[in-house]
């Protein structure tokens, strides 16, 4: 039986990852924003405050600008190392230099202030833009592909230094059996054969290597879960739960925010 390797301040990476699945980030005297919930532990002395907080009113200004997401970040500060993780999901981090990137909102967890953050116009991303580094999560490792190409939503994580993708429909496929059978029952959705992301002209689109997207959590509440104080069988749980069924993904609550309807 292997023995376990024990971390501490000096042996974690510095703004690099530890494993597959959690990344170290180190402060020193710096800023970080921060999704809520993806930060796991920390050494040293780090502040959070959300977003809004006056006296980061001049950061705010250069490098969040996305009101829409504002109650879903927070600015870590301070020195030390804090590690980021995101439900074992893989973990990763990407330099962009003088560049442009739009990725799922869901899957961007943390991004130094020298990028500026907007709302892209397509529902449900979020575009930085300038340089710096950022760290992404995603269902499975990530894989980097030229346009043109067509890709499956649920499968794209971003893109980057190219046009936004227009919606491309088989309609051969759709208005073959299955499309008249979806007519006449209404059971069933778009797959990736029949509805398709299409990208064209220059730059690097990032897939995920599974068209499962990685399920809505939401942050800033007790998980109603067994050990957790607050939640799990005879506590109280998060606000607006008591009694009611768990939250599955892909249904309407979730498939409205995603698409930002």
């Amino acid at each position: 039986m292997s023995t376990p390797v024990v971390l501490d301040p000096m042996t974690l990476p510095s703004d690099d990852n530890v494993n597959p699945y959690t990344f170290c980030v180190e402060l020193k005297g710096s800023q970080w924003f921060l999704q809520k919930g993806k930060m796991i532990a920390y050494y040293g002395r780090i502040d959070f405050n959300g977003i809004g907080h006056g006296r980061l009113d001049r950061l705010m200004r250069t490098s969040f600008h996305s009101p829409l997401h504002a109650s879903d970040w927070v600015v870590a500060e301070g020195s030390g190392k804090m590690l980021l993780a995101d439900r074992a999901f893989d973990v990763n981090s990407f330099d962009l230099d003088e560049g442009n990137l739009t990725i799922r909102a869901g899957n961007l967890l943390a991004y130094q202030p020298t990028l500026a953050l907007k709302q892209s116009i397509v529902p449900g991303f979020l575009t930085l833009i300038g340089t710096g580094k950022f760290v992404a999560a995603s269902n499975g490792p990530v894989v980097f592909l030229e346009p043109p190409i067509r890709v499956d939503p649920q499968a794209l994580v971003g893109w980057a230094d190219c046009p936004s993708p227009c919606h491309h429909y088989d309609h051969g496929y759709m208005s073959g059996v299955m499309g008249g059978l979806r007519q006449l029952s209404g059971i069933g959705g778009a797959s990736g054969e029949e509805h398709q992301f299409e990208f064209v002209g220059a730059g690097t689109v990032l897939l995920q290597s599974t068209e499962t997207l990685m399920p809505e959590q939401a942050t800033g509440t007790v998980p109603h879960a067994d050990g957790v104080p607050g939640g799990g069988h005879g506590g109280h749980g998060a606000p607006g739960q008591h009694g009611s069924s768990p939250r599955l993904p892909g249904q309407l609550g979730d498939l409205q925010r995603r698409f930002g309807l």
